[in-house]
């Protein structure tokens, strides 16, 4: 049956839908550049309370698995794809994507100008919309913005959650994280406990980590300036890694600001610069928000990686404190593994203190 994307703006984009689909479905609209890699977008608990446009024209040929979920199941509003296909051409798959999406009550249309639709998005910034199938009753405006939702308490774990054994132990402050993150540090022999973002000192202190990890997550970072004070104290104490919101987060505890970008960055070809070598390496990003380089306090960060695109910052090193903040996902799924060295970065500053407590 027919389906619409009705956006903030008044536009009104028709494509179709399964027919037993709820009749409308809110959600900040954005849209992701890469070509493969969906199954990791729907995955990815960033994208939460977001209606995800794909750009490139044909998503799906290669299916859906059991392997490369970010989390226990689909996390977007809904999705809207130009043409799906009908078929799965890889061996392991077990489902279409439109099987896939049926299944998790994702909604989805297909058949829609995504190009007009993205363009519209980059003229006017993200903006909230309404997957529908009747538009000329549907009122954006009537839904609360998805600026002023707290989607972090939707996705986070609800008690402690241990994997892997090894050398260190890292304790990920749970915002929304990406299973990948996880597994990258397991394969490099560490302990991962991953816990809920609002613990309190006293409980993660009982567990003995070597380092911390502050993971990625969906929403404005400023939703939880009431934490700040405790995540700067958390940041002092431990060895410490923000990716993402985790990023944003230690900016803002450490007195710097964040703002919104027109529309973000979400693809698996992000261009980014390290400043201490002049390296630059691409990147799979997923955020909407950015840090601002000029409110950083002066004796506390130096900005380690900026876009090349559009200079904004993409990642941070404290010039006191063991943190390293960097904005893209290094685990790198979907995308690039060049950055995966982040995570050696990061396993350096956990040895370098384990060092400084033996010879103590």
């Amino acid at each position: 049956m027919k389906g619409y994307i009705k956006l903030e703006s008044g536009e009104i984009f028709e494509g179709s839908i399964a027919a037993d689909t709820q009749e409308e479905v809110y959600g900040e609209i954005v849209f992701f550049t890469g070509m493969t890699g969906y199954q990791e977008v729907m995955t990815d608990p960033s994208f939460h309370g977001q209606i995800v446009v794909f750009t490139y024209p044909l998503i799906g040929n290669y299916g859906w698995n059991e392997k490369d979920y970010e989390s226990i199941k689909p996390q977007p509003a809904g999705l809207v794809i130009s043409e799906a296909s009908p078929e799965a051409f890889h061996y392991q798959a077990k489902q279409t994507i439109e099987e896939a999406a049926y299944k998790a009550g994702v909604p989805l249309i297909k058949g829609v100008d995504t190009r007009a639709l993205v363009k519209s998005i980059r003229e006017k910034g993200d903006m909230g919309a309404v997957m529908t199938t009747s538009p000329e009753k549907t009122e954006v405006s009537s839904y609360q913005p998805i600026g002023e939702q707290m989607l972090i308490d939707e996705v986070t774990v609800r008690e402690p959650v241990t994997k892997g054994e090894g050398d260190h132990h890292i304790v990920l402050l749970d915002f929304g994280y990406k299973q990948s993150m996880v597994e990258s540090l397991v394969k490099k022999d560490c302990k991962v406990t991953v816990v809920p973002y609002d613990i309190s000192e006293k409980e993660l202190a009982d567990l003995e980590p070597d380092g911390l990890l502050f993971s990625n997550g969906p929403g404005n970072p400023k939703q939880l300036n009431g934490l700040l004070p405790r995540y700067r104290k958390l940041a002092e104490t431990f060895p410490s890694l923000g990716i993402c919101l985790g990023h944003q987060l230690m900016a803002l505890a450490f007195g710097g600001d964040t703002e919104k970008l027109r529309f973000g960055h979400r693809g698996a070809n992000q261009p980014v610069q390290d400043t201490h070598t002049n390296r630059v390496f691409m990147t799979s990003q997923n955020h909407s928000y950015v840090v601002k380089e000029n409110s950083l306090p002066k004796g506390e960060f130096a900005v380690q990686f900026k876009n090349i695109n559009d200079g904004s910052v993409e990642g941070l090193s404290h010039l006191k404190h063991d943190i390293i903040t960097v904005q893209f996902h290094p685990e790198a799924h979907p995308g690039p593994a060049d950055s995966e060295e982040i995570f050696d970065q990061f396993l350096e500053h956990l040895k370098k203190k384990g060092r400084e407590k033996t010879y103590a």
